[in-house]
């Protein structure tokens, strides 16, 4: 026996939440797919490059009177005139040379197996007291 509780309601299926389920799986598949690497291949490098050497020379750094000259070795230690200096004692060295008129040039020696963040570190600490005229020493 059936009991009849009125009109019956058109059952619907909620598109909107089934399309939103729908795209959730898609990018979750397509993010979880992009990561996968090739099995016996090791993972490659995003951009793989070889930072250039140069075989003109700057004259305009050479030029200008006593350039700072800060070396970077391979490990990432600050040298200056010589003496290996901590980023602390680097940036005070860059603060007294900010204060200088007119403002020195700065020349960075750095190893070719530097990381680059150092390089940039050391830029930035110019840049922040005022140094704007650094140049990168190449090798021929």
């Amino acid at each position: 026996m059936r009991i009849d509780l009125g009109d019956d309601e058109p059952v619907e299926i909620g598109l909107i939440a089934l399309i939103d389920c729908i795209f959730f799986l898609l990018m979750f598949f397509m993010v979880a797919t992009s990561f996968k690497q090739p099995e016996g291949q090791k993972p490659t490098k995003d951009l793989p490059i070889t930072l250039p050497s140069s075989s003109a020379t700057l004259v305009a750094a050479e030029a200008s009177a006593d350039p700072l000259v800060i070396g970077i070795d391979a490990q990432g230690q600050v040298f200056v005139d010589g003496r290996r200096l901590s980023l602390q004692q680097l940036h005070d060295r860059l603060r007294m040379e900010g204060q200088r008129k007119p403002l020195p040039a700065i020349r960075i020696d750095g190893d070719r197996r530097t990381p680059y963040q150092h390089i940039v570190h050391v830029m930035d600490l110019a840049q922040f007291e005022g140094l704007r005229q650094v140049a990168l020493r190449t090798r021929p």
